[in-house]
């Protein structure tokens, strides 16, 4: 499901709008109005879901870049609902939610049964009894971290070692890093961030990927690009120009005759991989034609000749 579409929103809407929106729908499919009501219990979920993900910074962001099905590999329901008190929203809208009644007319008796039957213990309403709950305690501040790689570490995947300091104390931390992946990309390590105050767990570490230059490949999406340059003659009579892929291997790449500037020579499957288990890419050997400042006499003899020829 489109979150911003269950919530009857656009994607570029501020925080304030998604607040109104779960808000007004809130107050709609709240399940002591809807009576037991099922289809509007399961709506109740989806847009209390939704907001859980558009409320959050962290969330929304990984859910723009991955979408749906991507957001929902990375986030099981326990995450999604993770630091999001539905208690503590629900009584900024307005509810009891010792009773989950109150000034809406909602039926006093029933609220803590319907919760749980809809969440479970997710969105911070487990621990109801009676028909009372309590809070549950804050979650730790999520932290981000820049994390530098090579092209070979994009190749081949890799494991770092971070060095990460709590109160004081020094902790290393192993990562994996997956092949294929771009600068910008998060990795999520739960639990890794700040301490949470009063006993409630710790924030995630996000691990926002820097994809460092490379000093002869430029990378376009899984594709690799190399440039050489090769004499004005070579470019009108042919030649080979040899590269070296990332994991060393050699290649002869023939250039044609009469090849123009900037034309693309594709070496096929030997660029970066499109995922950690995805094809790898092509590498694209870019023509640059070299034309020379100075010449001497002699050249300039043999160019003009060429120029009386029609070249």
């Amino acid at each position: 499901m489109d979150y911003y579409t269950v919530l009857g929103v656009e994607k570029t809407a501020s925080a304030d709008e998604i607040k109104k929106a779960y808000r007004k729908l809130a107050l709609k499919y709240h399940p002591d109005k809807t009576n037991g009501d099922k289809p509007a219990e399961a709506k109740f979920k989806e847009i209390s879901e939704a907001y859980a993900v558009l409320s959050d910074k962290h969330k929304r962001e990984q859910y723009d870049t991955y979408g749906a099905n991507g957001f929902h590999q990375r986030f099981s329901q326990e995450d999604i609902f993770r630091g999001f008190d539905l208690n503590s929203i629900l009584r900024q809208f307005g509810f009891n939610t010792s009773s989950f009644g109150g000034p809406n007319g909602f039926r006093a008796s029933s609220g803590a049964h319907h919760f749980n039957s809809i969440f479970g213990h997710a969105a911070g309403v487990n621990g109801c009894q009676g028909g009372n709950c309590s809070a549950q305690p804050m979650k730790g501040e999520d932290l981000t971290y820049q994390l530098s790689i090579s092209f070979e570490d994009v190749l081949q995947g890799a494991e770092k070692t971070i060095s990460l300091r709590h109160n004081g104390v020094a902790q290393n931390v192993s990562v994996k890093i997956p092949k294929g992946i771009e600068s910008g990309k998060r990795l999520r390590l739960p639990g890794r961030g700040a301490q949470a105050p009063a006993g409630g767990s710790p924030g995630d570490l996000y691990l926002k990927i820097n994809v460092e230059p490379h000093p002869e490949f430029q990378r376009d999406g899984d594709d690799l690009i190399i440039e050489k340059r090769i004499p004005f003659s070579m470019a009108c009579l042919g030649t080979e120009v040899e590269i070296v892929t990332l994991e060393g291997k050699r290649f002869k790449v023939k250039v044609p005759p009469g090849v123009q500037q900037d034309a693309k020579l594709r070496v096929k499957g030997h660029g970066l991989p499109s995922g950690p288990i995805g094809e790898r890419g092509d590498i694209y050997v870019r023509i640059g034609v070299r034309i020379p400042q100075e010449l001497s006499e002699e050249q300039q003899g043999i160019i003009g000749k060429l120029a009386e020829a029609g070249l």
